[in-house]
This record gives structure tokens, sequence and C-alpha cells, in this order.
């Protein structure tokens, strides 16, 4: 006959208490109006462990933003026209104004060059070359006429 094994001595584990400092700030605790559920979970070795099902804290809602009201959004995009158009008239008025400053620098450029080349053309000593010269002290005046 065989004998029966000996039992096993089975080790009971005490729970030991923690020693918790108080926090700094004081926690409220969360006021649930309902009964919590009871939970069970059965481990694989076969234990069922019942107890108060957890509800995680529930993160609070986010502020609703005041609504922005359409006479301020129209006052401001009015704005912002505003100043669009005013600093599109700047720019067409430089325009214009560097634009009339080109023209008459190109007026006066023209001038000069023009002038300059009648005083090349009186002054010049080149003699006769192709242009008529008239003597206007020994010529002739009859009915309109020029006699040299």
């Amino acid at each position: 006959m065989a004998h029966p094994e000996p039992p096993t001595a089975v080790e009971v584990h005490q729970p030991q208490p923690i020693s918790v400092h108080p926090p700094a700030v004081p926690v409220a605790a969360l006021q649930t109006h309902a009964v919590p559920t009871i939970a069970s979970i059965v481990l694989p070795d076969g234990r069922v462990i019942t107890g108060y099902a957890i509800n995680h804290a529930q993160p609070e809602p986010v502020a609703v933003k005041p609504t922005v009201s359409r006479a301020a959004v129209n006052v401001a995009l009015g704005g912002v026209g505003f100043l669009a158009v005013c600093g599109g008239l700047i720019l067409l008025t430089s325009f214009i104004a560097a634009l009339t400053a080109l023209i008459a620098q190109l007026i006066t450029l023209a001038a000069v060059i023009f002038g300059g080349w009648i005083a090349v053309q009186i002054f010049s000593g080149r003699g006769h070359q192709g242009g008529t010269t008239v003597n206007i002290r020994k010529a002739v005046i009859k009915r309109n006429h020029f006699y040299g």
C-alpha cells in the first residue's frame, strides 16, 4: 500500500498596512449617486474574485467657448477691407507719381539730346556738307526772294 503524501504546508500572507503620507492638497471624494456594480473575475486556477467595479474618473467637459457675434466679425472684416483699400490707394498714388517723374525725366532727356544736336549743327565748322548756307549780309532781297 502506498502511503498518502503528507499535506503540504499552506503559506498565509497577511496584508501589511502601507504607511501613507497625507497629500499636500486634499483630495475630494467622488460622490457617485448610483450604486457601483459588482464584478466577478474567474482566475485561471478556478478561484473567483468578486469586488466592486471601478469607474474611471471622467474628465471634465471642455468649457464651451462663447460664440463671436456676427456684428463683431463684420466690423473686423470691414476694417481689414478698409485698410486693404487704403493701402492699395497709397500704392496707386505712389505708382502714378513715379510714372509722372519718369515721363518728365524722359522729356527732359529728349530736350537735352535734341538741343545738343541742334547746337552741334549750328556751331560745327564743317563747311558745306550737303546743306545750304545763306549769308544774309551779302544777299539782295527782292520781292521776298533771296539772291546771293
